[in-house]
């Protein structure tokens, strides 16, 4: 339980969700935690429940769209705490539009925000890593997708793409990585979900769930400790089976109901 002992960790959008379960997790494995978003009072809640549980958090306010934003946060952090051992790109946001529907508007958001952000950050902190990780949190969306998911679905699997670019260019001294998670039960993705419509969701996921924030933590964390040492520039699905499926209607019912 201390394997970030000692060790700082930066993690993008953690006000809330996938990001604040990932911060959580790392501090009760040691790690003193950067949480960071747009919204000053979820951060500091965020911070002040990792602090009231004993560990070590402190709240940085960054938009992941401005450019100095992102270096602002990454200098503090590293003022904060003398150094940066482990970064998770995580911040994201999507558009329900297809390749002919998405405007400008979309493109700019989701790529400044899903895709330079993650660049930039990593850009600006390995000049105060000396010995770390990089873990990108993508989607199972880069390797399969639906229709009216664009540009998200496309910047998905470029991220796995410069997951691959960094962990060449970025190595021995930091490896990185890449965590693409499915159907995750966080605030959005539970926004008006019916009981019918979880147990049908449940059903058609081999282990017979959905995922929850400390599934995703499990696999960033991994990928950030000396346990995944010889794993670099590669992508670890966190979908409970999904992206093995090719038709659902020939699955039988996994669902405990």
């Amino acid at each position: 339980m201390n394997r970030f002992e000692d060790q700082t960790v930066l993690v993008t959008g953690s006000t809330r969700g996938i990001g604040e379960g990932i911060s959580k997790r790392f501090a009760r494995e040691g790690a003193s935690v950067v949480v960071t978003g747009r919204t000053a009072e979820d951060g500091e809640a965020t911070a002040q429940e990792i602090r009231d549980e004993g560990g070590d958090a402190t709240f940085v306010e960054a938009d992941m769209r401005d450019p100095d934003d992102i270096a602002a946060l990454v200098e503090a952090t590293a003022e904060e705490y003398g150094g940066i051992d482990v970064v998770v790109n995580n911040a994201g946001v999507e558009t329900d539009t297809s390749v002919t529907e998405a405007t400008l508007d979309d493109w700019d958001l989701v790529l400044e925000t899903d895709f330079r952000a993650y660049w930039l950050t990593a850009k600006h902190a390995v000049e105060y890593i000396e010995e770390g990780a990089i873990v990108n949190v993508s989607s199972n969306h880069a390797f399969v997708t639906m229709p009216e998911m664009f540009p998200y679905n496309a910047v998905k699997a470029g991220i796995n793409g410069m997951t691959r670019a960094m962990a060449l260019d970025l190595g021995p001294e930091i490896r990185v990585n890449t965590v693409n998670p499915g159907w995750v039960a966080v605030e959005r993705t539970e926004a008006g979900l019916s009981s019918e419509e979880r147990d049908r969701l449940e059903s058609i996921h081999p282990v017979g769930r959905i995922g929850d924030p400390e599934d995703v933590a499990g696999a960033v964390t991994f990928l950030a400790s000396d346990d995944a040492g010889y794993v670099t520039g590669t992508s670890l699905l966190v979908d409970g089976g999904r992206t093995a499926v090719m038709q659902d209607d020939t699955l039988p019912n996994y669902g405990s109901n």
